[in-house]
């Protein structure tokens, strides 16, 4: 697990590249996801609802049914996968844990980690799913 993104984050970020990858409107079953990519079925199966909740995927029932991206891949940032699972709380918790962390009560590590998140943003910002699924089929 990463130290920044939860493992469902992790593994929607995995699903989503994975589907960036598949002809536009092709429909990819949550079996096949779990197959692929070695994520729990349970798990995958929650994600995919939630991204399709959050309208970055498409849901269709039976026999050809499955997931497919619900926009261009070129609309999808690497932020909303982030957003849509964790919320935004990699911007403003502690990276010690600390409740209260900001104005007069800081950590020893608040002024370093501003600066990391600040990075860490531009970077979820600076890419959408396409180019992300374009970099890992080299």
């Amino acid at each position: 697990m990463s130290v920044l993104f939860s493992r469902p984050c992790e593994y929607a970020l995995q699903a989503v590249l994975y589907l960036a990858q598949k002809r536009e409107g092709e429909m990819t079953s949550a079996k096949e996801l779990t197959s692929k990519l070695d994520i729990p079925y349970h798990f995958i199966s929650k994600i995919l609802q939630d991204l399709t909740y959050k309208k970055l995927l498409y849901s269709q029932t039976g026999p050809t049914g499955g997931f497919a991206l619900a926009k261009s891949p070129k609309k999808i940032l690497f932020l909303d996968i982030v957003e849509a699972i964790d919320g935004k709380d990699y911007k403003t918790n502690c990276v010690m844990g600390f409740s209260e962390c900001g104005g007069e009560k800081v950590c020893a590590v608040h002024d370093k980690w501003k600066l990391i998140k600040e990075n860490i943003h531009n970077m979820l910002v600076s890419k959408n799913i396409f180019e992300m699924a374009k970099e890992m089929n080299r």
